[in-house]
């Protein structure tokens, strides 16, 4: 049976590699950009009526990861991580379309990341590629060796992350270079722009919000 797809033109996606400096650039929006609805599962932007997704994240991140193969398999871990693909789906379609939306990364990257761990062909996936589908993805690239960096040498990462039993430089590398081809691969059939990350959060943010905008005109 065919993925019916359906547009909401109301909203867009950033998404990119582990540490590209995507929560930075949606913390710049919030404070540089009002007019902007910005929804994603980090705590900084949920409601507090939607407290609980915050704290699932986190008891995923503490007591599930580190145990990923072991004491949690990996369709229980994609199970809980389909809490947030579905919570993000609910706030976009609780939006308004004509308002300016922001959304953090929406399935594609859980989607990659899930493939990754082993699910390859999970019937969840037919049913988050049936969610409305953003007007453009601005693909926020940060070179591996950066991300290293910025994860504190591998001090801030988890198993979702690299690939071995420990992070270290080639394992992240080695990983986050195959999430990029997957979710570069799963947003194919949409306008998607590339952004290189920069240095500078507040330039960066800019030149998104210019892809953005231009669009509208």
């Amino acid at each position: 049976m065919p993925i019916v797809r359906t547009t909401h033109p109301g909203f867009s996606v950033l998404l990119g590699p582990d540490y590209a400096g995507k929560s930075s650039v949606m913390s710049e929006f919030a404070s540089s950009s009002p007019s902007w609805r910005l929804i994603s599962t980090d705590e900084r932007f949920l409601q507090p009526a939607h407290a609980l997704i915050g704290r699932l994240r986190r008891d995923v991140a503490v007591d599930v990861l580190p145990s990923l193969g072991t004491d949690y398999s990996p369709e229980f871990t994609a199970s809980l991580l389909q809490t947030a693909v579905v919570h993000l789906r609910d706030r976009i379609e609780a939006s308004d379309p004509s308002s300016p939306t922001l959304v953090d990364s929406y399935y594609y990257k859980i989607l990659a990341k899930c493939r990754l761990a082993g699910l390859r062909d999970n019937p969840m996936y037919t049913w988050w590629r049936s969610f409305p589908q953003p007007r453009r993805v601005v693909f926020l690239d940060v070179s591996t060796a950066t991300a290293w960096r910025r994860s504190g040498n591998g001090a801030a990462t988890n198993r979702l992350e690299y690939y071995g039993d420990r992070p270290d430089p080639k394992g992240f590398a080695a990983y986050q270079t195959k999430l990029r081809r997957l979710m570069l691969d799963e947003i194919s059939h949409l306008p998607v722009t590339v952004i290189r990350a920069q240095g500078d959060i507040a330039q960066t943010a800019q030149a998104i919000r210019k892809v953005l905008s231009d669009e509208d005109r």
